[in-house]
């Protein structure tokens, strides 16, 4: 199963620009499917989160805010598709 990944951002921050960029180095070596949601586009978007981007969640999972730390988000990105995978039976 893939992990899917969601960075909530705005157009002009600096630090959400510095995410994107460890976001897409990491996805060369470690595959994920990535969206940027924008959160001037969607209201409830902006009202949740506007005092605290760049905000990363993992499979609905918020897992960072403000900064990102590669290594970490591999130990996260891990774990989630661990427990996302079928127990055997």
């Amino acid at each position: 199963m893939t992990i899917q990944v969601v960075l909530y951002s705005k157009p002009g921050c600096h630090l959400c620009e510095i995410v994107k960029c460890k976001l897409e180095r990491l996805r060369q070596d470690h595959p994920f499917n990535f969206c940027e949601r924008n959160i001037v586009d969607d209201p409830d978007d902006y009202e949740r989160f506007h005092l605290d981007i760049p905000v990363v969640f993992i499979n609905d999972e918020e897992a960072f805010k403000h900064t990102l730390d590669g290594s970490e988000f591999l130990e996260r990105l891990a774990q989630s598709e661990k427990s996302k995978k079928p127990n055997a039976t």
